[in-house]
């Protein structure tokens, strides 16, 4: 089943009429659509892949690791000046003059690939001067793309996205990411996390976790989650989705409104109506039930 975005007609000189990618861009979408079509191939025949672990409930397998190669081989193979940061191999620095670099995650949503759940993406974004100028996450089984470029808003097959319009939690969906046995020093203490979750129960409509980052932040843009948290992320996780939320009007913070989500991997997107009320949310974590 193929889920439409929300969407809107776009009006105005601030902003392009029909979704028109730049090169790079359009070079990151081939990549992701190549390594796509061979994720889905080994999807289908998980039972053939090696799988490693890098720590408790930590895997990599053999998918992610041709999946980086094939995007590494496009994406350098047009632009061979620029660095290159993924989740499973050493940073690749850029050369020359050029302050540009590719941040990819081969394949997010890693343990449901492994299970045989169809809920697992692509994240690539593009880096210049420190600053996240065009992203893309695929959404490989359902063969859904989200894009965006600084500026220029954030687009699923030609339709603008926008956040949604919830001005408050009865109604609206939110996403998270629940800590699990990874042992990462970054996540957050489960018991924290628990008394951020009822302070969330107690108002949402509804809680998600889907587990994939990318795809709960692309959500957060084309309007489906009013609002997404996590902890313990990676920059890889996070850098695409975050110009998404933002070129579709939405707001990122650190979940206590801090500022250093790539540092920090702790995240809370929202269709930034929403955000005041999860900081006190979220924030409120010592009182009692």
């Amino acid at each position: 089943m193929h889920l439409e975005p929300r969407s809107e007609t776009v009006v105005g000189s601030d902003c392009p009429p029909m979704f028109d990618p730049s090169v790079h861009l359009s070079t990151m979408m081939d990549a992701a659509h190549a390594a796509g079509q061979d994720l889905m191939h080994r999807f289908r025949r998980r039972g053939d892949l090696t799988v490693s672990t890098k720590g408790p409930a930590d895997f990599v397998t053999s998918a992610d690791l041709e999946s980086e190669q094939r995007i590494r081989s496009i994406l350098l193979g047009r632009f061979p000046d620029h660095g290159f940061l993924s989740e499973e191999s050493e940073e690749t620095a850029a050369g020359g003059s050029s302050r540009a670099r590719f941040i990819v995650d081969p394949l997010d949503g890693t343990t449901n690939f492994l299970n045989g759940v169809p809920h697992f993406a692509i994240s690539i974004a593009l880096e210049r001067g420190g600053q996240t100028v065009s992203a893309v996450v695929f959404d490989v089984p359902k063969n859904e793309m989200f894009v965006a470029e600084e500026g220029r808003g954030a687009w699923s097959d030609q339709h603008r996205l926008r956040v949604s319009g919830d001005t408050d939690l009865s109604g609206a969906l939110v996403g998270t990411g629940i800590p699990h046995a990874s042992g990462s020093s970054r996540r957050v203490d489960p018991d924290t996390y628990l008394a951020m979750l009822r302070g969330v129960m107690r108002e949402a409509a509804g809680v998600r976790r889907f587990a994939a980052a990318a795809l709960d932040l692309a959500y957060v843009a084309s309007g489906r989650f009013a609002a997404f948290f996590e902890f313990g992320l990676s920059v890889w996780d996070v850098a695409a989705g975050i110009l998404l939320v933002r070129e579709a009007g939405g707001r990122v913070s650190e979940p206590d409104g801090g500022v250093d989500m790539h540092g920090s991997g702790n995240v809370l997107a929202t269709n930034a109506r929403l955000h005041a009320r999860m900081i006190e949310i979220l924030s409120a974590r010592g009182v009692s039930p």
